[in-house]
């Protein structure tokens, strides 16, 4: 496992649809695993490819309700959507950068897992949250196009508290 450098906006490539997975070998395994360390060294709930620069449809998401769980989600679609959240949200490749987001509040996703296999994941709150967000990230789409209130956070008075 090695964790790999993050992309940061303004790069291009966070604005750009991924091709999907057709071929499903060590090379991918190797890269989800990688993806994993990845978004767990950064301290984060999802990470999807463009931002360590593989432009493939990728990403892994940390499941809030099992944290020892990890879906990793290939060629993901969003085949349903609950309801409605509205919450604060970041990303690893905009640091130090929250803005509040409406998103669904339950969702089912169907994808393939590393072998290429189909399976269904349904989820709510942060988890559904974390699973819109990656999948935008596939088509090219970032958070920040749909906050609607950025939240200032200073951490020298958090630090204080």
């Amino acid at each position: 496992m090695a964790v790999r450098p993050i992309i940061y906006d303004p790069d291009p490539i966070l604005y750009k649809k991924c091709h999907p997975v057709t071929k499903f070998d060590k090379k991918l395994g190797n890269i989800l695993t990688d993806m994993t360390q990845t978004m767990l060294d950064a301290n984060g709930v999802g990470l999807a490819g463009p931002q360590i620069g593989y432009m493939r449809r990728v990403c892994v998401v940390l499941d809030t309700l099992d944290n020892d769980r990890i879906i990793e989600m290939v060629n993901p679609e969003v085949v349903e959507t609950e309801g409605e959240q509205t919450g604060s949200e970041g990303c690893l490749s905009f640091p130090n950068k929250f803005g509040m987001v409406t998103r669904p509040r339950i969702v089912t996703v169907r994808a393939q897992d590393r072998n290429g296999e189909w399976f269904t994941v349904k989820s709510q709150d942060l988890t559904a949250r974390a699973f819109l967000h990656e999948i935008d990230h596939l088509d090219g789409h970032v958070f920040t196009e749909k906050v609607t209130e950025y939240i200032h956070y200073d951490e020298e008075e958090d630090e204080a508290e």
